[in-house]
């Protein structure tokens, strides 16, 4: 075959990619439109109707003392859940950085199963370790005598700020304890020997160096606690209101839609603020690394030091990250009766029963077949959406690197990437509330407000984000140069795509696939505010049983809890083995 042949058919099979590109660059539309109607349309519904009276109501909200007060305690216990878990996290960060022990993976592995544990899961563990009808109540009654009454450590600051450290752990852990992994130790060391001790060594060399990474934790942190929503509305108690709190009340209680826009306003104004303040400080604070491999800086604890010191933080994990699912699963299957605790399973039995026997409440087992299927719908919604938004970001990223223009105008990488990621630094609360707003005031989407798809549509929205970043790395990692040569030989770019590409972005699908079905079976924040009276799911079915008296409805929420705890595990832990190299959150 002549070189003339050859760069015919290269020029050829050029031309027809470029057609196949064209012509399908038009699905990278969808997730650019699923994001402008479903969370940039809810958005702009909020903010119209906060200036629909002119300024003065932002105004208002502003200068009025409770809502000033709200807004004080709402940042005032973000700040101390973000100095706490720091505080309890960079020691474990530590350890699993510098030192190489036995079930290390396992312990790593099992510290990442409260963060993806929704807030009224935790809230509930909590509530069954430490409430007023807890373990540990219970065990002090038993051992000091049924005349005893336990004190009561819900309904207050400190077992708010305990759930936020429990749930945020992990957070410090992987992304402090992963930068720290691969801090070149030859640096600390070098200092040492000029003869710096360790204190100072750790202020001015190791401190500095880690900055970027502490800030990137803190900031994950402090917005989470910022926007926490379930953990404060069951644990709190009715004294403590943060923003997200207050949105809810004036949505769900008050019917003041205006208030609660407002609020969501400044929610949202605030939040931007400190990502953007971040995003200033960490270009500061961030220098140039030379990383080593984590297996060349761990190194086995040496002395008793460093052993109580590892032994001290496995402690921590079992016990603050432990006990409450412990404690959770324990107390759904014992009774508290006259002559102590007995097991039995009337709680799960009771699951299949409508005790009100009204048409607007459901038996419990209707909300977990409710969130199987939402959770299921939005699984396909959000691969439907976030891979071609994937594919988006990273032929972006890489026709930028390459100097190459895009097929059709795009905004710049960074802004695109950003707004892909916007629904995860937004509030449930505030979310919902738009949608609320949204298909109140707009005639096209009233429709919308009965269907069975709303819930879906939103969680798909919430998941979004996760199956972005699972996607990405796998994405800007592969080699087209396979592709083109399937192409070379006559394969359609479908064709090629599903037999050379497909399997290897395969474990990172499944990673996003895993993490889009827990999050729509957790989401509760949002999911409360629109959810039928008929049609809950599970989040929303636990919250309303434990705003009813008697013992058989907190039962049954301890039970329900129990069954969303091990399916998140389960799928948490499944999620650890499939996910790609590069694949961390």
């Amino acid at each position: 075959m002549s070189a003339t042949t050859d760069n015919r058919r290269l020029t050829t099979t050029g031309r027809r990619t470029a057609i196949v590109r064209r012509r399908w660059s038009v699905i990278f539309l969808l997730p650019v439109g699923f994001l402008a109607l479903f969370f940039f349309y809810p958005l702009w519904a909020i903010l119209r109707l906060s200036f629909a009276a002119g300024p003065g109501g932002l105004a208002e909200a502003l200068t009025d003392g409770y809502y000033l007060r709200v807004l004080g305690f709402t940042l005032w216990q973000a700040t101390l859940s973000t100095i706490l878990t720091l505080a309890v996290g960079l020691p474990g960060a530590y350890i699993f950085a510098r030192y190489d022990f036995p079930g290390k993976r396992v312990l790593r592995a099992l510290a990442g199963v409260p963060f993806v544990m929704p807030t009224v899961v935790v809230a509930v563990a909590f509530g069954a370790l430490l409430g007023p009808r807890g373990l540990v109540g219970q065990a002090l009654q038993a051992a000091l005598g049924p005349n005893f009454t336990p004190p009561r450590l819900t309904g207050g600051l400190g077992i708010v700020l305990l759930a936020h450290v429990f749930y945020n752990y992990t957070v410090v852990l992987r992304l402090v304890g992963g930068f720290w992994a691969n801090l070149d130790p030859r640096l600390a060391q070098a200092a040492a020997m000029l003869g710096a001790p360790r204190w100072r060594t750790a202020l001015t060399v190791t401190l500095p160096l880690l900055l970027p990474a502490v800030g990137a934790a803190a900031l994950l942190i402090f917005i989470f606690t910022f926007t926490s929503f379930g953990v404060i509305v069951i644990l709190g108690g009715p004294r403590l209101a943060t923003l997200e709190v207050e949105i809810y009340r004036q949505t769900a209680q008050l019917l003041r839609l205006d208030v609660a826009a407002t609020l969501a306003l400044v929610q949202a104004a605030c939040t931007l603020l400190f990502s953007l303040a971040y995003t200033g400080l960490a270009a500061r604070a961030a220098v140039p690394l030379e990383l080593r491999p984590r297996a060349a800086t761990a190194r086995r604890p040496h002395g008793w030091g460093a052993r109580l010191l590892v032994g001290a933080n496995i402690l921590v994990i079992v016990l603050l990250l432990g006990a409450p699912l412990v404690a959770l699963a324990l107390r759904s299957v014992l009774a508290t009766l006259d002559d102590g605790p007995r097991f039995t399973l009337t709680a799960y039995a009771a699951l299949g029963e409508n005790r009100t026997n009204s048409a607007f409440f459901v038996p419990p087992t209707t909300a977990i077949t409710n969130s199987l299927r939402i959770a299921g719908v939005t699984t396909l919604l959000a691969l439907l959406v976030g891979v071609p938004a994937a594919y988006l970001l990273a032929g972006s990223g890489q026709r930028a690197a390459e100097g190459r223009p895009s097929a059709f105008r795009l905004p710049p990488l960074a802004l695109l990437d950003a707004l892909f990621m916007l629904p995860l630094g937004t509030s449930a609360a505030t979310l919902g509330l738009g949608y609320l707003v949204a298909l109140s005031s707009t005639p096209g989407l009233a429709g919308l407000r009965a269907s069975p798809w709303l819930i879906p549509l939103l969680h798909t929205l919430v998941a979004l984000p996760f199956v972005i970043r699972a996607l990405l790395p796998t994405l800007r990692a592969r080699s087209p140069k396979q592709r083109a040569a399937a192409t070379m030989l006559g394969a359609s770019p479908l064709v090629a795509w599903l037999w050379i590409e497909l399997p290897q972005i395969a474990p990172a699908l499944a990673t996003g696939a895993i993490f889009a079905f827990t999050v729509s079976l957790g989401e509760f924040g949002a999911t409360v505010l629109l959810a039928r009276p008929d049609a809950p799911t599970l989040p929303v079915m636990i919250f309303r049983f434990l705003g009813q008296p008697g013992a058989s409805n907190y039962g049954q929420a301890l039970a329900l809890a129990t069954i969303l705890m091990l399916v998140t595990a389960v799928g948490f832990l499944v999620l650890e083995r499939v996910r790609p190299p590069g694949g961390e959150f």
